[in-house]
């Protein structure tokens, strides 16, 4: 498949004409002036009207940054950080304004999407490619109201793309360094009353050794197909279907004998995960009634492997399923007010076993249960320009009981639109997971994790070409569920479980805070584009009683920076630059281990090479800088790419 990869690209690059095609190629953008955002309403708000602070990604900047994971994508926006065991493919967890990674939110086209088979029930970002997306919409802060569980440090809603005329293709090839290959294909159409669209990938890569110092090369893969259907019975009623379907193999390492020390083994695991949605859409009262009666289910099956065990090869095997009804309504009072209300069923189940060469056939841990919750929020605009959001949720979980939270944001739009001043506070929880409930290691007594989150900024347009932006941030977190070790002598009683002691077991035993700023400012100079951020978080373990109280959050950098420039030619070639710095932190949560800062420099262009062709080409960190994310964990040096797209 590398060849063919290789060999399109070559050909295209030798072989076409010539001729100039416009073609749209921008940084990552802010959510402009009368722009609609959907994430912080869960429905189409207008960007000044919202009082949370939202980022944009659209298509053009999705396009324009070339990048093919998300993780790396978020990365360039304020407030995201990551941390990844290795090369693309490698375990990845994100984080905004300094929470856990478990802590956020991710929604892909309206499912909301989680594992519940791992201890943390988070989102891995390993298997997320930028490949069919449409638009990412990243909310700061805790949302919990309207989002539920987890969306403690805030919310990233994934839109694939969608069909804008009767009939389109789009074709994209790509080679580069490390072996890399990466093909994709879409087709879509849209009638009168019915819009569609089907796309595939596939990648490949040898990657890097996961071991920062190894030798053996851990490669990764992965095929997705994604598709989406809406279908208009009348101009009130329609049907909305979604799928998105991912497999994914990486090599990854482990603790070889004799020594049993990190290092270079021939491991990999497998992960396959599915992404289905099914909603009824109604109008009701001309309109000012809008309704969704949504399912939404996620299935993600999880396999290790280690070819050197012996007995079985199998070293882990879990299964997680989310089973979610919906219903929303959004009733437009009058011009000024808006409601929002819904209530939501879901039913999580688990399986998961470790296989090993003394216990090749263990029992299974199997668990599930459910979460129900209910919701309002109300909007309006008070005086003009100056819009009130406030909102009420109450969940009722199987264990824990019942929780309800809250929220207020206002936003005011000053001097028609060139002046923006945003406040919000909101609360978030986030459910024990199953496993921390169930596991050998659970305990069934573990209330929900709550936090409350707060933001006051101010947005200044000047001339329709230049907008800066400031936001103060913070966040103070309760109830942290943390692990707690046991050992022969701990009296704990939670130690013993049917007269047999454990290792350890999960409590709510940690506390913590964080605060920080973000900066932001553009400059459109016709044909050259420049965007830039800066984050400054200052994130603390406050757990009383703690060894570690008064320290540092592990792998929350505290200083991170990005810089992005396009220039435009006339023909519409592009020639673009990235610069990403990421300060230093710590590894571990006794900050005995720096994770060293660095700065990666990203060059990229591209030229439409007439209106069906474009090609395109980039570097990635170009001066070949050396990094861990993640302590003891490969990153990759210097990569070059080039490539093809094809519209029809």
């Amino acid at each position: 498949m590398k060849t063919i990869l290789f060999a399109t690209t070559a050909a295209v690059l030798c072989g076409l004409s010539t001729h100039a095609a416009a073609q749209s190629a921008s940084p990552i953008a802010i959510a402009a002036v009368g722009e609609l955002v959907v994430t912080a309403n869960r429905s189409p708000q207008e960007a000044e009207r919202v009082g949370q602070s939202v980022t944009v990604l659209d298509a053009d900047a999705i396009r324009a940054s070339q990048s093919i994971d998300v993780s790396t994508l978020l990365a360039q926006t304020p407030g995201v950080s990551f941390s990844r065991n290795g090369g693309v493919g490698g375990s990845t967890s994100v984080r905004i304004r300094g929470a856990e990674g478990d802590q956020t939110v991710v929604v892909i086209d309206g499912v909301k999407l989680n594992d519940p088979s791992t201890a943390g029930g988070g989102y891995n970002f390993a298997n997320l490619l930028a490949g069919d997306i449409g638009r990412i919409e990243i909310l700061r802060g805790a949302q919990s109201t309207l989002w539920g569980s987890q969306a403690i440090g805030g919310v990233v809603n994934i839109i694939t793309a969608e069909a804008q005329s009767p009939f389109e293709a789009t074709l994209t090839a790509e080679g580069g360094s490390m072996s890399t290959g990466y093909l994709r294909a879409a087709a879509a159409g849209t009638t009168d009353r019915v819009t569609w669209r089907l796309a595939g990938g596939r990648y490949e890569t040898d990657g890097v050794s996961s071991y920062r110092l190894g030798k053996e090369k851990d490669g990764y893969e992965n095929t997705g197909i994604s598709g989406r259907a809406v279908i208009r019975a009348t101009d009130a009623v329609s049907i909305d279907l979604r799928g998105v379907y991912s497999k994914g193999k990486n090599g990854f390492d482990g603790f070889p004998p004799p020594s049993f020390t990190f290092g270079d083994t021939p491991e990999y695991g497998k992960t396959e995960e599915f992404v289905g949605y099914a909603a009824l859409n109604f109008d009701l009262f001309d309109g000012a009634l809008q309704n969704r009666i949504a399912y939404g289910y996620t299935r993600t099956d999880r396999q290790n492997f280690n070819p050197d065990q012996a007995v079985t090869d199998v070293t882990f095997d879990a299964r997680g399923e989310n089973k979610r009804w919906e219903y929303q309504g959004v009733w437009t009072i009058n011009d000024a007010w808006t409601a929002t209300f819904g209530g939501e069923i879901e039913d999580s189940k688990m399986r998961s076993a470790s296989p090993s060469a003394f216990d090749p056939n263990p029992a299974a841990t199997n668990a599930k249960a459910g979460l129900d919750g209910i919701y309002a929020q109300v909007q309006g605009e008070i005086v003009s320009g100056l819009t009130i959001t406030a909102g009420l949720r109450r969940d009722s979980h199987d264990t824990f009981g019942d929780k309800t939270l809250g929220q207020l944001a206002a936003a005011w739009s000053l001097n028609d639109g060139s002046t923006i001043l945003r406040a919000s506070f909101g609360q978030g929880f986030k459910a024990p997971t199953l496993y921390q409930l169930y596991s050998e290691y659970g305990n069934p007594t573990l209330s929900p994790e709550e936090a409350d989150g707060w933001d006051a900024g101010i947005e200044q347009h000047f001339l329709d070409r230049f907008m800066v932006r400031a936001t103060y941030f913070g966040r103070k977190t309760d109830n942290q569920i943390d692990y707690f070790s046991c050992t022969a002598t701990t009296p704990n009683p939670l130690c013993v479980v049917n007269g047999v002691r454990r290792f350890g077991f999960y409590d709510n035993t940690a506390r913590t805070k964080a605060h920080g700023v973000e900066l932001e400012g553009s400059v459109d100079l016709g044909p050259l584009a420049v965007l830039a951020n800066y984050t400054w978080t200052d994130t603390e373990n406050d757990s009383p009683g703690n060894a570690n109280r008064g320290k540092e959050l592990a792998r929350r950098p505290e200083h991170q920076a990005n810089i992005q420039t396009t220039y435009t030619w006339t023909n519409d070639a592009t020639l673009g630059a990235a610069i990403r710095y990421v300060g230093a932190s710590f590894d571990n949560a006794a900050n005995s281990y720096v994770l060293q800062s660095y700065t990666l420099v990203d060059l990229r262009a591209s030229y439409p090479v007439n209106e069906t062709f474009e090609v395109y080409g980039r570097v990635e960190n170009a001066f070949d800088d050396s990094y861990e994310t993640t302590r003891n964990y490969g990153s990759p040096g210097r990569g070059i790419y080039v490539g093809v797209r094809a519209s029809f």
